[in-house]
This record gives structure tokens, sequence and C-alpha cells, in this order.
């Protein structure tokens, strides 16, 4: 029988693949690479007042536990991506990830400040070579469209609930153990996948070119800049020499990126994916949706320790219904994309996120979790998993699969750039409301911006996203790098 390589895409959904199992299991191990570097950027929070009794960090430089992995991921994930897509994905992957991993056992040996920060500094720069091939890897490991939306939803939802999840796991080692299991936990989990990923995961077919190194170092040097500036704003303000230095120095970096990636003949970021008036849409929407969540991080970590008197496991465990409601959700995202279309799910997912953010402005000194928390986090995390999976396929379509990897890196960079946006914005307004001694003060006004953040991103996916169904995406218009081949040799 032949099989003819325009034949519509319903039909390669009828029968699995004779190497659908091995695809399902190269999907699985690089979710679970992906989980990982997810919730490294949390776990070590509830951890955090044992670090600080442990090694005597002080309250100046405790943040920078969490800033020095944020810095040098969000920093180096343009990188990352042209590097995957130069010298295969694969192989990115795998030693991005042996440097996360060394850098993990090295983090739960340290005895000094300085030496813990270095280690997440490290976590940083492998979580940025390993993480843009992650929905790369993804793409080429699916078998037909089906398996690559799947796979696509189960991303959203292991990068979405990854850090509550991270904030559970974190609270349970740190009670039963010590904090530096937060980090231990790592490394049985990147030998596993460094030993399993090349039996069951296919490399990528290089893409030989010159490297652009202006674009790299400019893309590398200005994304620090931006992230550096931004997780600086809560303790020295928007307006100091600091912030607007950063800011400056950034926007001047990235400037002479736009230029020099219109000259090259092999750029870092092609200007076609940012001329793309979907894409970004898309990834403007990505960046508020994440900078929106941070609140429920930052603030509600901190409600359910100082108002309600939980402990560090109890304080995981109280973003269950986040994370569950994520990942709930993303069993269904597909049928409802084939049926509703990106645009629609977006509408109504950043709606609901900011009624539960709304919700959440209200809570007081009296309330109880089941009252004040359990309701709205749930909200949240339902939307979330609604929105996640419809922003990466909106991200994504279209893109030749050479320059998947450089893609990926984009919209990863641009989740860094909403977390730091994010955090700086909510820690600054609650800041501005808050009174020595009370927590609750400043609250309303935190929750009320994430709202703020949810409701934007609610009119630049009304006005920008053009409404299209799932039949006629960007995605389904790319071409599938697995089956396509296949079905070329088989007419």
């Amino acid at each position: 029988m032949t099989v003819h390589p325009r034949a519509p895409r319903t039909d390669l959904q009828t029968d699995l693949p004779p190497d659908a199992g091995r695809a399902a299991t190269g999907i699985a191990i690089v979710l679970v690479a992906q989980l990982m570097l997810v919730l490294d950027a949390t776990v070590v929070n509830v951890a955090l007042p044992r670090i600080d009794a442990d090694l005597g960090f002080g309250p100046a430089s405790l943040s920078w536990v969490l800033n020095a992995y944020t810095l040098a991921f969000g920093g180096l994930l343009l990188l990352g991506g042209r590097l995957g897509d130069v010298f295969g994905r694969l192989k990115a992957f795998e030693i991005g990830l042996a440097v996360f991993t060394v850098a993990s056992a090295l983090g739960g040996l340290a005895q000094t400040p300085g030496q813990l920060v270095a280690a997440r500094t490290l976590q940083g720069v492998g979580a940025a070579l390993a993480a843009p091939s992650v929905l790369a890897l993804l793409t080429t490991s699916a078998p037909d469209e089906a398996a690559r939306h799947r796979a696509f939803a189960l991303f959203g939802a292991v990068s979405s609930g990854g850090a509550s999840i991270g904030l559970l796991l974190g609270g349970l080692l740190t009670d039963v153990g010590s904090w530096r299991w937060t980090l231990f936990i790592n490394v049985p989990i990147g030998i596993g996948v460094l030993l399993l990923a090349p039996r069951f995961v296919d490399e990528t077919r290089r893409r030989p070119g010159r490297f652009d190194v202006v674009g790299a170092l400019t893309a590398t040097l200005g994304a620090v800049s931006l992230v550096w500036a931004l997780i600086g704003t809560p303790e020295h303000g928007w307006l100091s020499v600091r912030t607007i230095g950063g800011f400056a120095l950034g926007l001047a970096l990235l400037a002479v990126l736009a230029r020099t990636e219109v000259r090259h003949p092999h750029p870092l970021v092609r200007p076609s994916l940012v001329r793309d008036r979907d894409r970004v849409a898309a990834l403007a929407v990505m960046a508020l949706v994440i900078g929106a969540n941070l609140s429920m991080f930052f603030l509600v970590v901190q409600y359910v320790q100082v108002v309600l008197g939980f402990g560090p496991l109890a304080s995981g465990v109280a973003f269950l219904p986040f994370s569950l409601g994520i990942f709930a959700m993303s069993r269904v995202t597909p049928r409802l994309l084939a049926r509703y279309g990106a645009r629609s799910m977006i509408m109504v997912g950043t709606l609901a996120l900011a009624g539960g953010y709304a919700w959440l402005s209200g809570i007081g000194t009296t309330d109880t979790y089941l009252g004040a928390v359990f309701g709205p986090m749930t909200i949240a995390g339902l939307a979330t998993g609604l929105v996640f999976m419809p922003i990466t396929a909106s991200v994504l379509g279209g893109v030749e699969p050479e320059h998947a990897g450089a893609a990926s890196g984009l919209l990863q960079t641009t989740q860094q750039l909403g977390s730091a946006v994010g955090v700086a914005t909510i820690v600054s307004v609650y800041a501005a409301g808050a009174v020595p001694g009370q927590f609750v003060p400043g609250v309303r006004e935190a929750f009320l911006t994430s709202a703020a953040f949810a409701a934007v991103a609610l009119v630049v996916t009304a006005v920008a996203l053009r409404p299209r169904r799932a039949s006629t995406t960007a995605l389904d218009r790319a071409p599938d790098p697995v089956t396509e081949p296949v079905l070329d040799e088989v007419a």
C-alpha cells in the first residue's frame, strides 16, 4: 500500500508506528530531565533558613542561592539553544546535564557560602546548555502529530508544575534529612538519564556553519545584565544606579544583537523568529503568565509558614493543588487545542488566572488554608495548565527543524525574564505596603499586581494573537521531522 507524502495528518494517528514504544520511553527520559532542571529553581526555597543556619550566609547574601542559578540559566539559554543546533541537540543535552549533575554534587558538599553559590552558578550553566534541546528532542522523538501534541502538553505540565513540586520535594528532604539532599537528589537522576538517553533518544542532524560569536556574546551578556538588574530591584530599588545601569547595558547589548543578527549569515537568533506576530504575542503572554505565578511561590509559601504556622514539608504539600491542577489539565489540553484553538484556550486561562489572584488578594491573619488558599490555588493551577501548552505550540509552530533549538532557547529565555520581572515587581509592590513585624500588609496589592499581569496577558492574546483552529495552526503546518521523511521513503 502506497502512502503519499501529502496525505492528511489524521491518517498518521490510526495506527501506532513500529517504534512508538521506544519513542515514548525517550520522551519520558527527556521529560524527567526537564523536571529536574525546573524544580531546581525552587527546591532549595524552603531549605533557605537551614542553609543560612548551617553556612552563615546572612540576610543580604542568602538570596544568591536562588539568584545565581537564575542568572546563569537565563543568561546562557540563547547560546545553549544555538550550540544544540550546531553540534547536535542530544550532545548538547548530555553535556549540559553532566555539568548540572556534577554541580549538584558539589553544591551538596559545599562548606562555605562562596562554594554553594559557585555550584549553583555551575548548575545554571548546565541547565542552560541542556534545556533548549529538550523541546527539540521532544519534537523529533514523537512518532506522529498526536504524540507531539501530548509531549507538548506534558512538557507544559512539567515546566509549570515543576516549581511547586520543587517546594514539596525540598520540604520533604529538608524535614527528614538535610538541606544538602535537595542538591544530592539530582545526582542519581542525572546519572540515570545520561545512561538511558543514548539508547532511546536519537541525535539530530547537525547544522554546520559559521558561529555567530558577536551574537553569542551580546545575547548572553545582555540577558545576564537584564536578569541581574531585575533580581536586584527589591533590594536596591527601580531607580537606583545599579538597576538603571543594568537595564541600559542590557538594552544596548540587545540592540547590538539585533543589528548583528540581521547581517550575519548564520545568526544566533533568526530575525524571522521575532517577525511573526503570533510568536511574539505568545512570548509576551508566556512572560506575563510566568510573572503572575511568581507571587504564588514568593508570597503564599511565606503566608502558610509565617501566618498559618506550616513547616517545610507541610508548606510543600500546601502547593499540591497547584501542581495537580496543572497535571490534570495537561491530560485534556491536546483535545481542547484540536477543538477550540490556542487563542480561545489562552483567553479563558488568563481570565481564570486573573480571577484566582484577585481572590487571593483578600487573605488575612484569621483565614485558614482551606478557606483562603486552596480554592484560588486550584484555579491558578488549572488555568496555568490550560494556557501553557497552546502558548508553547504557538511559539514553536512553523519553525524549521534546524532552528528548533534556537526557538526553544528564545521561549525559555522569555520564561526566565518573565520570572525575574515577576519577582522584582511583586516584591517591590509588597515592600511598598509592608509593615515591619507583620506579613499581611502589602499582600493585597501584590496579589492584585499578579492579577493585573494575567489581565494584560488576556488583552495581548485578544488583540495580537490571531484566531486559528488547531487544524491550521502553524504547528500543524510545520514539517514533521520524523514522519515526513518516512512517508517520502514509503511513497
